[in-house]
């Protein structure tokens, strides 16, 4: 960890280099490790720091930007010289709102210092009862275990100056038998807080559960969906319609729906920066204040997420979530995604079932039309019929299309347990229950 005064001297270090242009520099240090098993055992513990300089360059609204991980006199002398360049051969951005002024920033504790800590022998000791228990039953697991501590720096020539650290753990496990798998996941800033062995036990129950599954008749069925589907409804949707860049391009699932229901009353979603209960970061990568965001509330679409950029197309304010330069391309990003809890536990949901499909996880699913959201993809890693309020039998994995809006909109029950979870890509963060759905049509089997 370089600490705040280290960042903050690499800032300013790199500003005086900029003297007579406007311009926004970001600093990025991380230290992370990761401890990966397969077939029982581990087979990889690695470790990465990294430092990453990003310098926005501005010659009126002609920007060059440029990145390196070097920090030395040499290579901030090269990094200015480089963006100054760029921006000279950049064509003009017409809607460029400008830098912001300095702000007052919200003060959000995520960070763990037995979690940046965390060694090697700490997280073979939490990996071995899981590989342990696979081995003694004939089964397979895999996954990894990853722990770390980030860092983050927003500076400019306006005055702006934000900082945030923050820790972060993450553990994954596939447990496979030769018919059947199972999934879990559980992520927090706090390593200590994720129930790694139980986690573990769930993915060896669900595989074990899971052997012979019977081929069944396409066709809509009552789902109840673990908080792994829910996951991916949350992030499809917010990447296809939550930012309002989407919105502007007319290709949002919010499009001529704002103010309206569109998902069924149980259903709120917003985004919260400054939430403990997620992974928090108080300002985006402008250096724009976080706010929470109510994206959905009791089913009615009220707006998206901005950043500066789409906000001044707009004529709204930003809301504090602009991406890193180079993802900035993508427009604004919920990354700190919270669905509002109900009151049903996933067995009461069961037992309320008269007949219908247990899904623990779905996989590979990809967009097939950005309006409503409509998504294709699979169940994965334990599906299960439901029958009598009981898991009668294990089911081969379907496959669906469906518009997310439309599954949102045939909520009948809200896991009363939310579940955070760190995303595959760009460190987004949900925090998400499970759900169960009315008329969910699969399409078909995937055997």
């Amino acid at each position: 960890m370089i600490e705040e005064k280290g960042i903050r001297k690499i800032c300013e270090a790199v500003l005086q280099r900029c003297k007579g242009a406007q311009a926004e520099v970001l600093v990025g240090a991380s230290d992370s490790a990761l401890t990966r098993f397969a077939n029982n055992i581990i087979h990889q513990n690695v470790a990465e720091r990294d430092v990453q300089v990003t310098l926005r360059f501005m010659l009126g609204k002609h920007i060059g930007t440029v990145t390196t991980n070097r920090s030395d006199e040499v290579a901030l002398d090269a990094l200015v010289a480089n963006a100054r360049a760029y921006a000279k051969a950049s064509p003009e951005d017409p809607d460029y709102p400008g830098l912001p002024e300095p702000a007052t920033y919200g003060r959000v504790d995520a960070f763990d210092l037995p979690t940046q800590e965390y060694s090697p022998e700490a997280r073979a000791r939490a990996i071995a009862p899981l590989c342990r228990l696979a081995a003694e039953k004939k089964l397979n697991a895999s996954g990894a275990f990853t722990t770390g501590a980030s860092e983050f720096a927003v500076a400019n020539t306006r005055g702006v100056f934000a900082y945030h650290a923050v820790t972060n753990a993450d553990f994954q496990t596939v447990v496979m038998g030769a018919d059947a798998s199972g999934r879990a996941q559980g992520s927090d800033w706090k390593a200590g807080a994720i129930p790694v062995e139980k986690l573990g036990q769930d993915a060896i129950l669900t595989a074990e559960r899971g052997k012979a599954p019977r081929k069944i008749e396409p066709g809509e069925y009552t789902v109840v969906f673990e908080h792994y589907v829910t996951e991916d409804l949350l992030l499809s949707l917010n990447f296809y319609g939550m930012g309002a860049q989407a919105l502007l391009e007319g290709r949002s699932w919010m499009n001529d729906r704002l103010g309206q229901k569109v998902m069924s009353e149980k259903v709120s979603i917003w985004d919260d920066g400054l939430d403990p209960a997620g992974s928090p970061l108080p300002f985006d990568f402008e250096g724009v204040p976080k706010q929470r965001v109510d994206i959905v509330k009791d089913g009615v679409a009220l707006g998206p997420v901005y950043d500066r950029y789409t906000g001044a197309k707009a004529g709204k304010p930003g809301t504090g979530h602009a991406l890193p330069p180079e993802m900035r391309g993508f427009g604004p990003v919920a990354a700190n995604l919270f669905m509002g809890t109900g009151e049903s536990s996933v067995e009461e949901m069961i037992r309320s079932t008269e007949r219908g499909i247990y899904v623990n996880r779905f996989w590979y699913t990809r967009l097939v039309h950005p309006r409503d959201c409509v998504v294709t993809g699979m169940t994965r890693d334990g599906v299960f019929m439901i029958e009598n309020g009981e898991l009668s039998y294990p089911v081969k994995n379907l496959r669906f299309t469906m518009p997310y809006l439309t599954v949102l909109a045939n909520v009948e029950a809200v896991g009363e347990q939310s579940h955070l979870l760190l995303g595959e890509y760009g460190g987004l963060a949900s925090r998400v229950p499970a759900l169960k759905v009315q008329g969910f049509n699969f399409s078909g089997s995937t055997v």
